[in-house]
């Protein structure tokens, strides 16, 4: 049950409070903003009839060249039995190119097509007005500051553990 002096701080417009103990975690701030972030990403995408790992292998392909399968999961962190049917939505859509390697046979070597750089410019202009909108509240200096200080928590976290000494 509810006292009055506790009623009497209760916002009566319905409006919900969010602790100031939430509001001050780094970690439960993150999870918001990447949730806000992956549907604002997850829904634009989806109506230019794209995902985020079409993004991901075309962007890898165009930035560093032909690669195999398993080079593109290793720089895309796509998971290898997934990496398959993003390749085959890609070439049927004529977005990238599997030709066999020529020091094994057994491997494809996966190459962005003209069709694909041009659709990764489009996602390209896409995902900077998705941003645009993410980060609006900030000013440019800001987004600028901000997208460094995640970069550097993203390397820090990343990197592999040094060896143990022994």
């Amino acid at each position: 049950m509810t006292s009055r002096a506790e009623a009497a701080h209760m916002p009566d417009d319905g409006e919900i409070r969010t602790p100031d103990r939430l509001r001050g975690r780094a970690s439960r701030l993150l999870a918001h903003v990447s949730a806000q972030s992956d549907r604002l990403m997850t829904e634009g995408l989806a109506r230019a009839d794209a995902h985020r790992w079409h993004y991901a292998v075309l962007a890898s392909l165009q930035e560093f060249g032909p690669g195999s399968q398993a080079t593109l999961s290793r720089r895309t962190g796509i998971y290898r039995s997934d990496m398959v049917g993003i390749l085959n939505e890609l070439s049927e859509r004529g977005f990238v190119e599997r030709t066999p390697d020529p020091d094994d046979r057994r491997r494809n070597v996966i190459t962005i097509t003209a069709r694909g750089g041009r659709q990764l410019r489009r996602l390209d202009k896409l995902l900077d007005d998705l941003h645009e909108e993410l980060l609006t509240p900030l000013l440019p200096a800001e987004r600028e500051q901000f997208v460094r200080l995640l970069t550097r928590l993203h390397d820090h976290h990343t990197r592999p553990a040094p060896p143990p000494i022994a």
